[in-house]
């Protein structure tokens, strides 16, 4: 393969990786940290009740900027999003704005990377293609409703198979409002405990009240999967 369309064909990724070491070298990471957001919660509550528009945007934006290039602290901005607006609009833009972002990467992976798999896995792919092209709604459901591989793995392996794009988008923004909702519901009682220098008990999602019901929806979308193969198969 020439070097040129190599070029051209990785240029999204390219882009995103230059933008991570950016955000590295800056100092952006250093922003999405509890010690962070306790010092700056004051002005950004100042900031959200004069221009919540403009607010809900930036954060949005914010969310997407740091979903795109795989950044680490984004249960801190959904806390913060909590904090700032609101368990129910505090979801409804973390939702947003992390399934712009995934669908970017996803997009950006499928553009440059995928070609380069398929060449040098092509056996491996064309196995796997059918069932994410019929099922992969509900494996990606799952996975985002139970996330038990990192979110951004979830983001790169299917683009890197052939997941269909709509099927991934869907999947993505319905899998993670549970866990959204839930993250910014503490979020939304935060204020109290960042005033006393303290930090959030996030081993509150692990609690069975909460626990339960993700894996019961999580059992759900699998068994989904396993009766559309059954009925295929029928």
């Amino acid at each position: 393969m020439k070097p040129a369309p190599l070029l051209l064909r990785l240029w999204p990724v390219l882009l995103l990786a230059a933008l991570l070491l950016a955000a590295w070298a800056s100092g952006l990471t250093q922003f999405l940290s509890f010690e962070a957001l306790a010092s700056h919660r004051a002005a950004l509550a100042g900031i959200v009740a004069a221009h919540p528009l403009a607010a809900g945007a930036g954060y949005v934006l914010a969310y997407i900027v740091a979903v795109t290039l795989s950044l680490p602290g984004a249960v801190v901005l959904t806390l913060a999003g909590g904090l700032l607006f609101g368990p129910w609009l505090g979801t409804a833009l973390t939702v947003l704005g992390a399934t712009i972002g995934a669908c970017l990467l996803f997009l950006a992976a499928r553009s440059a990377l995928a070609p380069l798999v398929a060449g040098r896995a092509a056996g491996l792919v064309d196995r796997l293609r059918p069932g994410l092209e019929s099922d992969g709604f509900f494996y990606l459901l799952t996975l985002r409703l139970i996330p038990v591989v990192p979110f951004w793995l979830a983001n790169l392996a299917p683009a890197l198979v052939g997941m269909p794009f709509g099927a991934y988008a869907a999947a993505t923004a319905i899998g993670i409002i549970p866990g959204t909702a839930v993250f910014a519901a503490i979020g939304a009682g935060l204020g109290d405990v960042l005033a006393a220098g303290g930090r959030p008990d996030l081993g509150v999602i692990l609690a069975p009240e909460i626990l339960l019901p993700l894996l019961g929806l999580a059992a759900l979308s699998l068994l989904g999967a396993w009766w559309r193969k059954r009925k295929r198969d029928a």
